[in-house]
């Protein structure tokens, strides 16, 4: 939805602006590299979509470019990237604008490069089970086009009918098969890349095995538009499996929903494809989302436990034992689905929660946080404690199989806006404080974008920091592409 810069409050992350503006002389170079009908300027409603991504949160995260371009190949985010380097004119490459970071926002103005426009599935390869696609391919289309062949891209997130693939790559996203299939990352095996100085790279193929010289490829995955514009992505895609099925399993509280995990992942001998958790609020807000009842009144959490596998035989028998494990570990009951028709709406409730939250509330901070399996059970007193203190409700779910843990921290009914504004920082430095301490870290699979930037010291050494920054200088020497992403504002040039 559109929004209005002037009346939100400044992304923290924006230091002076050292880049040069955009003139009518330059408007016309890009409109000869791309066509009139590609390049939209003076026009603030058009421009309204590209000022912000899903991210509705404390930051708000919210700035116009001053021109969006829609290029159409390599070639021509080639020339628009030569153009920005002479005139010195950031560029923010933009897929589907589904991120939870602010990564493709572009809060220095400059260029909005748009890649919606290379929406084209290549190639299905299926020799070498590969899939060759253009960036702004939506994720859900590349697997729907694969299942045609049994084979099926398993390096999906959640938003999967909302994401493009270039996006996907760029954050290295994570989803709820993460468990059992892994992330993004695991299934690139190459990309056409656009430098940010306008040279086209080509890195890695259709190997699954490359260790000539550095891991250029692996990273470009993750870094969130920073390095380079990805213009072709070589995908790995693997046979579908024949048969799976949901267990729902309701359990008293949250605290014996997840101390149910370890006996699934360790006694069971058995992967789930995932295993996704709710609290009671998140349930809630969730059932009445999507206008449904849960299957009893008195759960306290829940888990979705997937297995998938290559008979029914095979599945049944991993559903009966994780069954008994879950009764065993204080379950309320079990609901199995294994019909497609009760997978999915199985499955909705938990798709729809994100949508839900940014929905309902408009003052809110999601978060992507990340710890040891191990230490899920020692966050939740911490996120109680956070609740208490900063007066906020902090609804739970996500991918408790990997340690991932989506909360949500939402302005309290007795808490001003003004109120929550000005505790915002001090409230995020206590919460990752907290994650850190116990081993994790402030994204999973979201990215670090510019919501994230000012806590970046936070978890990482600043050696670290400074020689991603050396890379950074590396790969953009003007620092152009995607300034004031990932770093924290003394980094920006």
């Amino acid at each position: 939805m559109p929004m209005d810069t002037e009346s939100l409050s400044l992304d923290p992350n924006r230091g002076p602006n050292p880049y040069r503006p955009i003139t009518p002389e330059i408007v016309a170079e890009l409109t000869a590299i791309v066509g009139e009908q590609h390049v939209i300027y003076s026009d603030r409603e058009r421009m309204a979509d590209y000022a912000h991504d899903e991210e509705f949160g404390a930051g708000h995260v919210c700035y116009y470019p001053d021109v969006v371009v829609r290029p159409d190949g390599a070639e021509q985010i080639a020339a628009i990237m030569r153009l920005a380097n002479r005139e010195r004119i950031p560029v923010t490459p933009r897929g589907a604008g589904s991120g939870l970071s602010g990564g493709a926002v572009p809060i220095y103005g400059g260029i909005l490069l748009s890649t919606e426009r290379m929406n084209r599935i290549l190639e299905i390869d299926l020799a070498n089970m590969v899939a060759v696609v253009e960036p702004g391919v939506i994720t859900n289309d590349l697997d729907q086009a694969a299942r045609q062949h049994g084979l099926f891209y398993a390096g999906y997130p959640m938003s999967v009918e909302t994401c493009s693939l270039g996006g996907n790559v760029a954050e290295n996203a994570g989803g709820g098969r993460a468990i059992k299939y892994g992330v993004t990352s695991r299934y690139v095996l190459g990309l056409e890349v656009v430098l940010p100085t306008g040279e086209i790279v080509q890195l890695g193929g259709k190997r699954l095995k490359d260790v000539t010289g550095y891991d250029l490829l692996h990273l470009m995955v993750g870094s969130e538009g920073t390095l380079g514009i990805f213009t072709k992505i070589i995908l790995r895609l693997i046979p579908m499996p024949r048969a799976r099925a949901v267990i729902l399993v309701p359990f008293p509280d949250l605290a014996s929903a997840i101390a149910a995990v370890p006996p699934v992942m360790m006694r069971s001998g058995l992967i789930p494809s995932a295993i996704e958790f709710m609290d009671r609020l998140g349930l809630q807000i969730a059932y009445d989302f999507v206008k449904e009842k849960p299957p009893r009144p008195d759960i306290g959490a829940l888990l979705l436990i997937e297995v998938d596998g290559f008979s029914q035989e095979e599945v049944a028998a991993q559903v009966d034992t994780i069954v008994d494990l879950c009764m065993e570990a204080g379950a309320l009951d079990a609901y199995i689905g294994d019909t497609p028709a009760m997978e999915r709406r199985m499955w909705r409730p938990r798709q729809k929660l994100a949508e839900a939250l940014s929905t309902l509330y408009q003052e809110q901070s999601g978060e992507d946080l990340v710890v040891p399996l191990s230490q899920i059970p020692a966050l939740l007193p911490l996120l109680e404690r956070l609740a208490k203190q900063y007066r906020v409700l902090t609804p739970c779910f996500g991918h408790v199989g990997d340690g991932n843990v989506h909360v949500h921290l939402i302005r309290g009914p007795d808490l001003t806006s003004e109120e929550w504004h000005a505790q915002y920082p001090a409230m995020m430095t206590d919460l990752y404080t907290a994650v850190a301490g116990l081993g994790g870290t402030i994204s999973g699979e979201h990215g670090i974008g510019s919501k994230r930037a000012r806590y970046l010291p936070l978890v990482l050494d600043a050696k670290v920091i400074e020689l991603q920054r050396q890379i950074k200088a590396i790969f953009d020497p003007l620092n152009i592409l995607n300034p004031g992403k990932i770093f924290p504002p003394t980094s920006m040039g």
